[in-house]
């Protein structure tokens, strides 16, 4: 018995030799057409052309404009979708993970120069300069160690000589048959306090201006040549990467590390030739505040001490008027700075 061959819904309806539905069909078609459109596509923006089932030429549906929901309107094919924002988790991981690797080179390269393994980048002018940079530092917090010491000292002395020179002043009212010779010394205790506090202004001064100088300024220096350092290890860590890779194999495995790696190295040599300027001309400002702040102190420091312990009184007050340097007035009854003290 002869089987019927499979046929689809499609080759089931009866077409006419123009390509048309017979009116039989038509009413059911149409149903079925409507169900199977996108909704709010009318069959009246729709024109079906058909052929034969056995033709070649396959049905064509061409659809007018539409101006409804875009939705529906979207082709098949591969579906692209938008960048989402990166999550702050994945961020963050990621930079850990870069600090890792970099503070894992850094290491490794401070660990073979201390060995001995290992080769440094040494700019020996600049090397010469922050040595002796560090060393001056040293000295002049000596010095202004000695220098509190001395106006510590100095302001006891003063505190003293003022207290002797009530005392003669009083044994000098009450003593008559020594009342000149009581009287001269409280005299003489009295002006050498005030001169010691002109003094001790003074110095009070230049350990102010030397400490700024040591505290700040070449401080400020040393924390830039810091970060030369942390920048030159950095930069000897990735040459030494790319030395590495440029020995071995050339291969299509190792040509893009090799090519990353030149990539590294070159960001981080413009970051250390930036930073080593950055350090030459900061010790270059430097050398010259530091002679110009120095020439002016020292100079004060030894008019005011030659002037005080040669006794001339005009000299040492001449001295502070010229480095602008006030004191208490006298005849103005509150305390002065260095009974606050």
């Amino acid at each position: 018995m002869a089987q019927e061959s499979p046929k689809n819904s499609a080759a089931e309806i009866p077409v006419t030799s123009n390509g048309e539905v017979e009116d039989l069909h038509e009413h059911g078609f149409s149903r079925d057409l409507k169900c199977s459109l996108p909704a709010g596509l009318g069959l009246s923006e729709t024109q079906i052309t058909s052929h034969g089932f056995d033709s070649t030429k396959e049905g064509v549906i061409e659809a007018g404009p539409f101006q409804g929901d875009q939705r529906t309107q979207q082709k098949s094919g591969p579906v692209i979708l938008a960048d989402e924002t990166k999550n702050p988790a994945m961020e963050k991981l990621e930079l850990v993970r870069k600090w890792s690797l970099n503070t894992y080179k850094c290491t490794r390269q401070i660990i073979s120069e201390k060995l001995g393994r290992g080769s440094r980048t040494v700019d020996l002018e600049l090397e010469a300069q922050i040595d002796i940079l560090r060393e001056n530092k040293k000295k002049y917090e000596n010095i202004l160690k000695l220098a509190q010491t001395l106006s510590s000292q100095l302001f006891q002395m003063i505190h003293t000589q003022r207290q002797l020179g009530d005392a003669f002043a009083d044994l000098s009212l009450k003593s008559l048959e020594l009342h000149e010779e009581f009287g001269y010394n409280a005299d003489t205790q009295k002006l050498l306090a005030k001169n010691g506090e002109t003094l001790l202004g003074a110095i009070n001064f230049f350990i102010a201006s030397v400490n700024t100088l040591v505290s700040k300024t070449i401080e400020d220096t040393l924390m830039t040549v810091k970060q030369y350092e942390s920048v030159r290890i950095e930069y000897d860590a990735y040459r030494t990467d790319l030395e590495e890779l440029n020995l071995g194999p050339r291969d299509a495995n190792t040509l893009p590390k090799i090519e990353q790696s030149q990539h590294l190295f070159q960001a981080h040599k413009e970051k250390y030739d930036k930073i080593r300027n950055d350090v030459s001309i900061k010790l270059k400002f430097l050398e010259e505040n530091k002679v110009k702040v120095l020439h002016n102190q020292l100079v004060l420091f030894h008019n005011a001490i030659t002037a005080y312990f040669a006794g001339n009184q005009k000299q040492l007050e001449q001295t502070l008027k010229q480095f602008h340097i006030k004191l208490k007035t006298p005849g103005v009854d509150a305390p002065s700075w260095l009974e606050e003290q």
